[in-house]
């Protein structure tokens, strides 16, 4: 009887994931900015250990800046011909 329930179980969760991966308000920018935000404000990491927070927080903060900053740093090369 606990494993028909644990089947059951299982089975709502797939399709409450189906449902929110295909609902139209939750289009693909919309869930990769929120992935994104929750990456850089390190929503994954302990927040009972202050220097792993705001390390993470810094380090990932400073590697989207170097990643943009080499972005417009690409763009403009390419735009200048060489």
């Amino acid at each position: 009887m606990a494993e028909r329930r644990d089947d059951e179980n299982e089975s709502h969760r797939i399709l409450e994931r189906v449902a929110r991966e295909t609902t139209p308000g939750a289009s693909f920018v919309a869930r990769s900015a929120k992935a994104a935000r929750d990456r850089v404000t390190a929503a994954d990491v302990d927040r009972s250990d202050p220097i792993e927070y705001w390390g993470t927080r810094i380090g990932r903060t400073l590697g989207l800046v170097a990643a943009i900053g080499l972005l417009a740093w690409l763009v403009y090369a390419a735009m200048q011909g060489g």
